[in-house]
């Protein structure tokens, strides 16, 4: 018997916002995988160190932080065939992913290579989108409306166009893209109607109107756009 792959979404960022089945599996694993950036940390692994039990073996993923694809499939691959020496020992392997597995998640390239091999199951986290909205108190959507949610590396001219035609947006991963996509919500003149948050639920978020925004961003930071004065009444 082989073992099963079991990709767990661990939330935005603060611990005590993983779900009860992601803290128990994690904890109950003989066997744990995240995604590290190379040679550095794993935010994954930060987010569940608490319920991680001595004696746990792991398995490191390290992703090269590149424009071009290669590099980050190649550690996919590898990854991918040391989870599966585990599975076909018959272990079990609950992959860390933050935020939420099939939502921009890491574990989706994981999945995709091992699964028509091995059974899995999916565990859903809290999405960055609802916790950026939850912070900054701002609703999303309501009734008939339609949410929108473009990654921010999205050339200029395609992003001011898919702004200008949404009601309510979630812009992601804005880090170095911060200035463009400024210079785009304002051109449209929705400024006003933003709201930029970073590192949502962690000890240094910091959630501002995006007129007052800092002028760099790190990749865990959001944009969140309504563009009615008030959708939700």
């Amino acid at each position: 018997m082989t073992g099963k792959l079991i990709g767990v979404g661990l939330g935005p960022g603060a611990p005590d916002l993983m779900t009860l089945r992601a803290a128990r599996l994690i904890g109950g694993a003989k066997v744990i995988a995240y995604p590290a950036l190379k040679g550095g940390d794993s935010f994954a692994r930060q987010i569940a160190a608490d319920v991680i039990t001595a004696g746990t073996r792991e398995i490191a993923i390290e992703i090269p932080m590149t424009e071009a694809r290669e590099p980050a499939q190649a550690a996919y691959d590898k990854g991918a065939a040391d989870i599966a020496a585990e599975l076909d020992a018959g272990h079990d392997v609950v992959v860390l992913c933050e935020g939420d597995p099939f939502f921009y998640g890491s574990f989706m390239y994981l999945y995709a290579r091992l699964t028509p091999r091995y059974g899995a199951e999916v565990v859903p986290g809290v999405t960055s989108i609802t916790a950026c909205a939850a912070r900054a108190g701002r609703p999303l959507v309501a009734r008939n409306e339609r949410l929108t949610v473009l990654p921010g590396p999205l050339p200029e001219a395609e992003l001011a166009a898919r702004i200008e035609a949404a009601e309510s947006l979630a812009i992601m991963k804005v880090g170095r893209h911060l200035p463009k996509i400024r210079r785009v919500i304002d051109a449209l003149g929705l400024t006003g109607k933003a709201s930029y948050i970073e590192r949502a639920t962690l000890a240094n978020e910091v959630v501002l109107p995006l007129a007052e925004a800092p002028e760099s961003a790190p990749y865990f930071s959001m944009i969140l756009i309504t563009k009615g004065s008030d959708p939700w009444l």
